[in-house]
């Protein structure tokens, strides 16, 4: 009976002592790395996409205006169609 108690508490002491903090460790680490945010090459990029989104509105509040000069009721033909 005690060759199968070792055999049993040997393996779970090992795991406890040495797999388990390792483990716990490497799983906060990673966990901190994904909630750090945005890196400043990311930060950068959505920068430069809302630059592109803000000129993009512009445009468009431009083009309405036009089509509102040139052909009033284009807002409503374009909900029919």
């Amino acid at each position: 009976m005690e060759g199968w108690l070792i055999a049993i508490f040997v393996p779970v002491i090992v795991f406890l002592v040495v797999v388990a903090p390792i483990w716990i460790i490497l799983h906060y680490k990673t966990l901190a790395k994904t909630t750090d945010g945005l890196t400043n090459g990311e930060r950068g990029e959505l920068d430069e996409m809302i630059e592109v989104a803000n000129k993009m509105a512009a445009r468009i509040e431009t083009l309405e205006a036009i089509l509102d000069v040139e052909s009033p009721d284009w807002q409503e033909k374009q909900r029919r169609a």
